[in-house]
């Protein structure tokens, strides 16, 4: 009986079982494969629920509290607010521990995205990054810069960066914490003077130059910017003695399709006042599902982003920089970047009579 039992043993090793365990271990690398693709899904949807709805759900959130038994929770940490005010336009508080989180991996190889060095940057400079194009959220620019997940630091040793944003979302509870942990500063002027200025060397704000303004108009397969009268990042470099470093995100366009409206319509003039009197444009855009591609969603679609950080240029320190001077370096940035992207443009899918538009 036992010889029986081995010699079967032996015969499903040799013939039918071996293909039938070849394909439950096929069977499990498609089980592992799924899971790490819900994981990424999941990393996108906690940044995008976050970016959307995190500052206002904690205003209320704590509001409610300090009308329940638990108010004190509620006044402690207001009490501390009013203390940290101040913190994000001092460097803020950012945590190593939160941009190594292995969330971040999930959310990099999502779409995927990948962060290009062309040169290296010294650590006894400070440095101005333009990042473009905007895109709907700026997603690229998050996860380069904002985590480890592309290793940033390992391919820039001795450089930290510092990702701007609009300063009012350091006006909300819980928020402004989780942003700071990331290395994101209020995108003013009190802020990133304090870290060109009294930070020490080998610091970089990245600056989304195009705004809101640029986000109206992100649509796949256009590659514009909005830099023509965007100047200021120019001063404030001359003004610090900061180098300017141009930097192009190619395929940030891409995970989000928008509705554009015409300049003129009623659409595009609400757009442009919530931008003059809010900071921020609303976008009537769209992404995949949750639970499906082809059904639409808040979830970016998984479109391959390339951020290309390009050729420092020089800058001079001037105390009081006149517009000439002003001009002449802008003129310079504006150029460095169009050959950044011609450079690049074939190599990450765009064909080579592709042009960047610059609004």
């Amino acid at each position: 009986m036992m010889k029986t039992i081995i010699a079967a043993y032996s015969g499903v090793l040799r013939g039918t079982g071996s293909s039938i365990l070849s394909a439950l271990q096929d069977l499990s690398w498609l089980s592992k494969s799924k899971v790490e693709k819900q994981l990424q899904i999941i990393s996108v949807l906690q940044w995008i629920l976050t970016f959307l709805v995190l500052g206002v759900a904690c205003t209320v959130i704590l509001m409610y509290i300090l009308c329940t038994d638990c108010w004190v929770i509620a006044a402690v940490y207001l009490a501390w607010l009013v203390f940290d005010w101040n913190t994000p336009k001092k460097g803020g508080r950012r945590s190593q521990w939160v941009r190594n989180w292995a969330i971040w991996r999930y959310f990099r190889d999502y779409f995927p995205v990948r962060l290009v060095k062309t040169h290296n940057l010294l650590t006894n400079r400070n440095y101005i990054f333009g990042y473009h194009p905007h895109g709907i959220m700026g997603l690229g620019a998050f996860c380069n810069f904002s985590t480890e997940a592309t290793g940033v630091g390992q391919k820039f040793p001795g450089i930290r960066p510092y990702l701007a944003t609009l300063a009012g979302n350091f006006r909300m509870p819980i928020l402004r914490d989780y942003l700071m942990s990331g290395g994101i500063c209020p995108v003013n002027r009190d802020s990133i003077d304090y870290i060109l200025s009294k930070n020490g060397s080998g610091n970089a704000i990245v600056i989304v130059v195009g705004g809101a303004a640029e986000s109206l108009n992100c649509t796949p397969g256009k590659n514009s910017v909005t830099l023509k009268n965007r100047k200021g990042f120019v001063k404030l470099a001359l003004r610090h003695g900061a180098d300017l470093v141009p930097v192009y995100s190619f395929g940030e366009n891409e995970v989000y399709k928008q509705v554009i409206f015409e300049e003129g319509s009623w659409g595009r003039w609400v757009q442009k006042k919530f931008q003059k009197h809010i900071g921020f444009a609303p976008c009537i855009f769209h992404g995949r599902g949750l639970f499906s591609s082809n059904t639409w969603g808040l979830l970016p679609y998984s479109k391959p982003i390339t951020t290309v950080v390009g050729e420092p240029i020089t800058i001079p320190k001037i105390d009081h920089p006149s517009q000439r001077e002003v001009d002449f370096y802008h003129r310079m940035y504006v150029s460095s970047l169009i050959k950044l992207f011609d450079k690049y443009k074939t190599k990450f899918g765009l064909p080579e009579t592709e042009v960047l538009d610059i609004n």
